[in-house]
């Protein structure tokens, strides 16, 4: 809102001093991650006083952990935290009409309201299972078709990739170092020297002018696949305080990064990677995101002083997952989101060797021998003696490396 502000007065002639630093993304990018951190610390507390005297607090299942029954009333939904403190700096610093800034407030709003709902049932109407596993997916595959369909079709997603030969070095003109602006489903393959990957080319029974045209059919369900898959994964590691919280954080700076970088064209050459029109924008968003997310995780860290609720979790995984898809950096989130995937990992492999042990040896043994203490993984810590403080802070350190990992192959093709 307020660059449009500053668009209309200078368009007709007013001059206000300072308000030109507007046109900067950097300047409303630091005024954004500052406005979100200052909302999300202090109206953080009253909107946790809000639910506490709602009677919002969390409903603890006794899974013999230590410190369990001490989180019992706990309120949760504290992802409104969150939303509220992304939103405001997002409506008020972007240029709302960015086809990026819509996709991502969509995502917030369509996996907030999944969350909350889930959260309802459990908290007003007293239903312990929530939403249904069925109703998530469905909600789930219908953000990732939006997504997909937006990515795939609309005229304003396109990039300008470089040539293979390229070697003008006049910073002044490095656009002469890119092809023409394409639409094209490109996605960017970590390590690889030559690394492009064209989802057409997995039609490859066909030529190629049809394997292009074609290549949504593929593209729409990988990228369905990819928001299930992430929000589940942030959802799961949502298990003590302030783990998931910690951990989005450390991969929100990342794909903050990769944003700036795809976004600006003399960066995008100096790093040798494909420029993305339109994405600088972003920058605004995710930082924003990541000044409420490190707010919220002031009174989400042990012991917390709310929790984020589904509300949270599916929120910040589906805005992770669609942020990776929009800067091309979807088959990334293995090394990048690598916290979410062994966690989801544990819980697969949990079941699948209880099931296989249960029918091979019976019931008892298959219970008394599980692949882990409990899953997902973080609660097999717990079982061990280990602190939830100390699994967190190790998780977190671990999430620093992977992110190292991935901005390290900026250099490493």
């Amino acid at each position: 809102m307020l660059y449009y502000l500053y668009e209309y007065l200078t368009n007709h002639g007013i001059h206000v001093p300072g308000l030109g630093m507007l046109k900067y993304i950097s300047f409303r990018a630091g005024m954004a991650v500052l406005l979100s951190l200052t909302i999300a610390l202090v109206y953080g507390k009253r909107i946790i006083n809000y639910l506490r005297a709602k009677q919002m607090g969390e409903l603890v299942r006794d899974l013999g952990l230590d410190g369990q029954k001490q989180k019992e009333g706990t309120p949760t939904m504290g992802g409104f935290i969150i939303i509220l403190a992304t939103l405001i700096p997002v409506l008020l610093f972007t240029r709302i009409t960015n086809v990026y800034i819509v996709l991502l407030i969509v995502t917030v709003i369509w996996m907030g309201t999944i969350g909350f709902i889930d959260d309802y049932l459990k908290k007003v109407k007293k239903n312990k299972d929530g939403l249904s596993g069925k109703l998530k997916v469905v909600g789930q595959v219908g953000l990732g078709l939006i997504v997909g369909v937006t990515m795939y079709f609309h005229p304003d997603i396109t990039v300008k990739r470089k040539y293979a030969d390229a070697k003008v070095v006049n910073r002044n003109n490095v656009e002469q170092n890119f092809m023409p602006t394409e639409k094209i489903a490109v996605s960017t393959v970590p390590f690889a020297k030559n690394n492009e990957f064209d989802y057409s080319g997995m039609l490859f029974w066909m030529n190629d002018k049809d394997a292009h045209e074609w290549a949504w059919i593929v593209f729409i369900p990988i990228v369905i696949f990819i928001v299930t898959a992430v929000s589940n994964g942030a959802n799961i590691t949502d298990g003590i305080d302030g783990l998931a919280a910690g951990t989005s954080t450390v991969i929100l700076l990342t794909l903050a990064f990769f944003t700036y970088v795809s976004g600006n064209i003399i960066f995008a050459d100096y790093l040798n990677i494909m420029f993305l029109p339109n994405m600088g924008e972003t920058t605004i968003f995710v930082v924003a995101m990541v000044g409420a997310v490190i707010g919220f995780f002031w009174y989400n860290t042990y012991p917390a002083q709310v929790f984020m609720g589904d509300t949270g979790s599916l929120m910040l995984g589906g805005v992770i997952a669609v942020l990776a898809i929009i800067l091309r950096k979807e088959l990334m989130i293995p090394i990048l989101c690598g916290i979410f995937l062994i966690e989801n990992i544990s819980v697969m492999l949990q079941v699948i060797v209880f099931k296989y042990r249960k029918r091979k040896f019976g019931l008892e043994y298959a219970q008394n021998n599980r692949l882990f203490r409990m899953s997902p993984l973080h609660h097999h810590y717990q079982k061990g003696g280990f602190h939830e403080s100390k699994i967190v802070n190790r998780m977190i350190i671990i999430g620093v490396m992977l992110a190292i990992v991935c901005l390290i192959t900026l250099k490493m093709r």
